[in-house]
């Protein structure tokens, strides 16, 4: 079993890489293959916590930290990995480089959506008028293609660097071992997946920041996109019916 698992894929090909090349291929595939699609799912259904008292407690910030962060370590590991092996003749690359280079063009369009997203509002972040307009609390239409572009740009972004460390793993012929817990890792984040997205878990993300008051003007918009939900006070109430009828049971 362990000489399988370190043997490479392709028996009739080495696996020889040099220090830049692994250095490469544990970047990325530490970024692209570990933390992004994790604080993708983080931000997907951990906008309201398990066990948040929601809507007297709104705006929790975990996703929001998690999904930011995650996603900063991968743009430092992405640079790191790009400037190990930089190639000069793109003629000659293979699909994989190309693809690579394809994933860092997405990159940059998401750092430049994240920085010019436009501003929150809110009651924790009014104007510097005072008022709470914003382009999120308001839904401006800069606001709403934000969304539409960030999300759709992320999660094409993720398949294609999925695709992209698969190829790398092939070119470099990397043992057994390797392939086995990509597949393992992605195989539980797809399980979770499907099971938060069951229960429910991914709540509207206007919600989460500002409850289901109909005075926000986001909650007067339709429903907010695929498999997302809005709560319902009637719901919270029940979850804390049913909480304290545990407590008093025991």
């Amino acid at each position: 079993m362990w000489e399988w698992l370190l043997s490479p894929m392709d028996a009739t090909r080495a696996h020889e890489v040099g220090f830049a090349v692994s250095w490469h291929a544990r970047s990325m595939v530490l970024g692209w293959g570990v933390l992004a699609p994790l604080a993708i799912l983080i931000a997907r259904f951990f906008k309201v916590l398990p066990g948040q008292d929601w809507p007297r407690e709104v705006d929790s910030l975990v996703w929001w930290r998690s999904h930011w962060i995650g996603q900063t370590l991968v743009l430092g590991l992405t640079t790191i990995g790009f400037v190990l092996v930089m190639p000069t003749n793109f003629d000659q690359m293979s699909l994989h480089n190309k693809l690579g280079y394809g994933v860092l063009a997405l990159l940059v369009v998401q750092v430049l959506l994240g920085l010019f997203r436009g501003s929150k509002g809110g009651p924790t972040d009014p104007a510097s008028d005072g008022s709470w307009h914003g382009h999120h609390y308001d839904m401006t239409p800069w606001r709403l293609m934000f969304e539409v572009v960030h999300k759709s740009v992320g999660y094409a972004l993720l398949i294609l660097a999925m695709i992209t460390i698969l190829l790398g793993l092939w070119k470099a012929n990397g043992p057994n071992w390797m392939w086995l817990s990509l597949i393992l890792w992605w195989g539980m984040l797809i399980s979770a997946f499907a099971i938060l997205q069951k229960r429910g878990m991914a709540i509207d993300t206007y919600q989460a920041i500002w409850g289901d008051d109909p005075s926000h003007p986001g909650n007067a918009r339709p429903h907010p996109g695929w498999g997302v939900r809005r709560k319902t006070r009637k719901e919270s109430k029940d979850v804390r019916s049913s909480r304290r009828d545990r407590v008093r049971s025991h």
